[in-house]
């Protein structure tokens, strides 16, 4: 009976012991808080995830003078990868994923629990803005996560599990035949304690120990030993043999879920360049918006100006007064003009302001913040792509979608071992080996030793007791096996047919993506060219409609043109200008449609995965020497 107490810490150090061996090192989120009996109880401690981040970055203080934001586009990368609520919400993507690796790693179900890519924002006006790709808008984005496969042969469950047990009991029987305890009644007091540990491992072995011990205490004159210990001491050892049998079959829910955290990190960079490349196309918008503010001011300027010298022409008598009202009546078409355009950069300032901040504009600095872009849009003179082919190429090597869809089909072929192993029938081997003892003292109600006395060798303590496990005086011996035939077996045959068509699915759907790759390029190459050609055009146009303007004008000094000819030159000149802004805006979203289409969006724009990981950008902002002119 003193050992008693001994077993118990060393059975639970045991456990301890394993489970610290089993943790991962790498674990992603805070580990438990120390314990003073932590080796004891780390198992049953939460880890501690820390709460969600609501704060902005200091890039976007930093950027502040007075009340305006000024940004470049690098800025506004570094702003998006460090604030936005979309990139923020796909961070928690891979620890997710890691979570469901340690449960694979013990054989737990997979949960697989897929953060959908979210569209970027779009621009509140996209008149005359001609977006290339279905990528632009965030259309065609992948966001079907991983492969669960939870069909198939039951994988082994390799956390080892300790069960500590104890009870104890008194019971009072009557007794009808006195004959065998010589008693009326037969009252029996008892003490069983049991402990076991089981663990189960990759090639589909599983062992347990067990160990139990009970103590009673009869009132029979008849019993010998009184009180007596009886126990065992057992080991049991079985292997698959045929379904569920093999490392290949019993780990793939580990390799499925490492693929799963692959994936988890390519629609992570997906929805970087999705993000990314809406935020780049509200701050080119922008450029573009403020542009044509300017532009329309000019053409306000200009119809003013028209009727102010008309009104002094009137006074001299050198025109009609009809063409004082027809140059005055242009104004207010003009101020609508330019009401419009500020309107489209106020809104545009909100969307980009949301895209760049944790809280948009309730954040103080930016409710009635103005933004400033830095940067113009430069459209070069050649256009120089190189070729189709190489571009659908290498496409073919960067695109994020393609490689998730890849990888899928990888795990989808893990799961077909696991439905191949549950077509085999259930051929498991085992060993059983359990050692027996009993030892106590001589029953003091069995006055003379009348009914036989004990045999010296159970005669004894605790000690004694467990002395016979140990040497094994009673050993028992099994071996032997368990075959299960299913008779049919048309639930397995119905899994692994579903999916192995799942899996050609999944060809033919990587299929299809790549050839949608190949015409998301060829369209992107076209947009682009297209794009380019429409900037040129829109600056000849704009060139010849300044240049009619202005013969208009002479014409009209020296008499040779009328009041309406000019007013309308001057409608050609504002129409020709917005259809420049506008091309340069379409430009600008080609370029990134572009980019996207290739999968090189990242690379362009000299964004690492570490620093979009982390929400860190280190390369630092500054603010030119010289800011533009406050609105």
């Amino acid at each position: 009976m003193s050992l008693r107490p001994v077993l118990l810490p060393f059975f639970l150090g045991a456990v301890a012991g394993a489970a610290a061996a089993a943790e991962p090192s790498n674990i992603a989120i805070l580990p438990p808080k120390p314990h003073v009996y932590g080796f004891l109880t780390r198992s049953f401690q939460q880890r501690a995830v820390p709460p969600a981040n609501f704060g902005n970055s200091p890039r976007l203080e930093q950027l502040f003078r007075g009340n305006n934001l000024y940004l470049t586009a690098q800025d506004v990368i570094a702003l998006t990868l460090e604030n936005n609520i979309d990139v923020e919400t796909q961070r928690y993507g891979p620890l997710l994923a890691q979570e469901d690796l340690r449960r694979a790693q013990v054989g737990g179900a997979l949960r697989n629990p897929t953060t959908p890519v979210a569209a970027g924002p779009q621009s509140v006006s996209l008149a005359g803005i001609n977006i290339s790709t279905s990528l632009a808008s965030g259309a065609g984005v992948g966001s079907s996560g991983g492969i669960t496969g939870l069909i198939g042969s039951l994988v082994p469950q390799t956390d080892p599990i300790f069960t500590l047990s104890a009870s104890f009991g008194h019971s009072t029987y009557p007794e009808s035949n006195i004959i065998v305890d010589e008693t009326n009644y037969l009252v029996q007091t008892n003490q069983s304690y049991s402990a076991s540990y089981s663990q189960q491992f990759m090639p589909g072995t599983a062992f347990s120990v067990g160990f139990n011990s009970s103590r009673y205490t009869v009132n029979s004159p008849t019993t010998i030993l009184n009180p007596y210990t009886a126990g065992s001491l057992s080991l049991n050892i079985s292997q698959n043999l045929l379904q569920g049998w093999g490392i290949a079959v019993n780990d793939r829910y580990i390799r499925i879920a490492r693929n799963n955290m692959k994936v988890t990190d390519l629609q992570f960079k997906t929805q970087v360049i999705t993000t990314v490349s809406a935020v780049l196309n509200l701050y080119w918008d922008l450029v573009a918006f403020n542009e044509d503010v300017r532009l329309k001011k000019q053409a306000l300027e200009a119809a003013q100006q028209l009727y102010n010298d008309n009104k002094k022409e009137l006074t001299a008598g050198a025109v009609a007064a009809i063409e004082v009202t027809r140059s005055e009546a242009e104004i207010p078409a003009r101020e609508q003009d330019v009401l419009i355009a500020e309107t489209n950069v106020l809104q545009q300032e909100i969307v980009l302001k949301n895209a760049i901040s944790r809280h948009g504009i309730q954040d103080p600095l930016l409710e009635t913040s103005h933004i400033i872009p830095l940067d113009h849009t430069e459209v070069p003179q050649v256009e120089d792509l190189g070729s189709v082919r190489e571009l659908i190429t290498q496409a073919m090597k960067q695109r994020a979608d393609l490689e998730q869809s890849r990888i899928n089909i990888a795990s989808q072929g893990m799961v077909l071992l696991g439905d191949k192993s549950e077509l085999k029938p259930s051929l498991q081997a085992f060993l059983s080996f359990t050692n027996h003892a009993q030892a106590g003292v001589p029953n003091p109600l069995n006055i003379g030793y009348e009914y036989g006395s004990p045999d010296p060798f159970y005669i004894g303590g605790y000690g004694t007791f467990l002395g016979q496990l140990f040497r094994r005086n009673f050993p028992d011996y099994a071996a032997g096996f368990s075959l299960t035939i299913p008779i049919r077996n048309r639930a397995a045959q119905a899994d692994y047919a579903t999916d192995l068509l799942q899996m050609r699915q999944q060809q033919l759907q990587l299929e299809k993506a790549s050839n949608q790759v190949a015409v998301d390029v060829r369209n992107a190459v076209v947009g682009l060219q297209q794009a380019h050609r429409r900037y040129e055009t829109a600056v000849d146009s704009r060139k010849l409609a300044q240049e009619t303007l202005d013969a208009e004008r002479k014409k009209y000094e020296f008499g040779k043109s009328t009041n309406a000819a000019v007013i309308q030159a001057q409608r050609d000149v504002v129409t020709a200008e917005s259809e420049e802004v506008q091309s340069m805006a379409n430009y600008t979203h080609a370029r990134i449609a572009f980019e996207q289409a290739l999968g090189v969006t990242m690379e362009r724009n000299n964004i690492t995965m570490a620093e979009a990981s982390s929400g860190r950008v280190e390369r630092r902002s500054a603010l030119p020497a010289v800011l533009p002119a406050s609105k």
